[in-house]
């Protein structure tokens, strides 16, 4: 993606709106990962306007190897079927499946497909066409666009938003949007990538997650909870959300030689990612 200073902009904290900066920063010219000095929350400024990351995730190649979107989404499908059905065996042990589903982004459906068994009726959101062609096949029916593709009077039993929040670049109203799609007693979860994590730590400014400049704000288990309670959320609790990762992959990042013959395709990590739920 090509990006110029002078499509940048530098914002206050989408959390709490406070200009104030603490401690250090990551640096990623032209961007940096600043941190809120009064919520703690780490957001990226200066950044790109939304609707110029809008264009990057409506792209047909976001998924197939698209600058800034994924080399090849049909790589980690592997991986990611075995997160989302641990997840989804998580949820179910805790109460949290049933009824009417709802996933925005829900990319190529694999969630929505490993969800089947769980939930009576599945649907998503996605900005590609490629996703909202791949995805249709796993749900009953899925909307190209946002919220805003989706009937005012839709209600669900259970949305997930399973990392993408940290794409979000106004979150509190965002989740609040997500609370009036809720039946009663229906349930939100977000997972994001855990700022907080010992994989952040290991690799300071080039944790991959950063995954500049489409992220625009970074979650530790204090500040996600916190923009539940912002958008009106009661008692906002974690949930276990093990995350599963092509071996390659993390012997790349690792700067370490892959010999795949003799190992397991994917690894499960432990808090790389976060995960918080709560009713309305």
């Amino acid at each position: 993606m090509n990006t110029q200073t002078s499509d940048m902009e530098h914002v206050a904290c989408p959390l709490c709106g406070s200009s104030a900066t603490r401690g250090r920063r990551f640096s990623h010219p032209p961007f940096d990962v600043i941190r809120c000095g009064n919520c703690e929350l780490w957001r990226l400024s200066p950044r790109l306007p939304e609707a110029k990351i809008q264009e990057l995730y409506g792209d047909e190649s976001y998924f197939e190897g698209s600058e800034g979107g994924y080399a090849d989404y049909d790589t980690q499908e592997g991986s990611l079927r075995k997160t989302f059905r641990i997840l989804l065996e998580n949820m179910s042990r805790s109460g949290l499946c049933g009824g009417r589903l709802l996933e925005v982004g829900c990319g190529y459906g694999f969630f929505l497909d490993e969800a089947r068994p769980y939930f009576a009726y599945r649907e998503g959101t996605e900005f590609s066409r490629t996703g909202v062609d791949r995805s249709s096949a796993f749900a009953d029916k899925v909307h190209l666009g946002g919220l805003a593709a989706l009937p005012p009077a839709a209600r669900y039993d259970c949305i997930v938003a399973l990392q993408v929040i940290e794409h979000v670049y106004d979150p509190v109203p965002f989740v609040r949007r997500l609370r009036d799609h809720l039946a009663d007693g229906g349930l939100l979860l977000l997972s994001t990538p855990n700022m907080g994590s010992l994989w952040r730590k290991l690799f300071g400014s080039r944790w991959p997650s950063f995954k500049i400049p489409e992220h625009v704000a970074f979650y530790d288990s204090t500040t996600l909870p916190r923009l539940f309670r912002g958008a009106g959320f009661e008692q906002p609790r974690a949930v276990t959300h093990p995350h599963a990762f092509p071996l390659e992959e993390v012997f790349g990042k690792l700067h370490l030689r892959f010999v795949g013959r003799f190992v397991p395709g994917w690894i499960v990590i432990p808090n790389t990612v976060i995960a918080f739920a709560a009713r309305r």
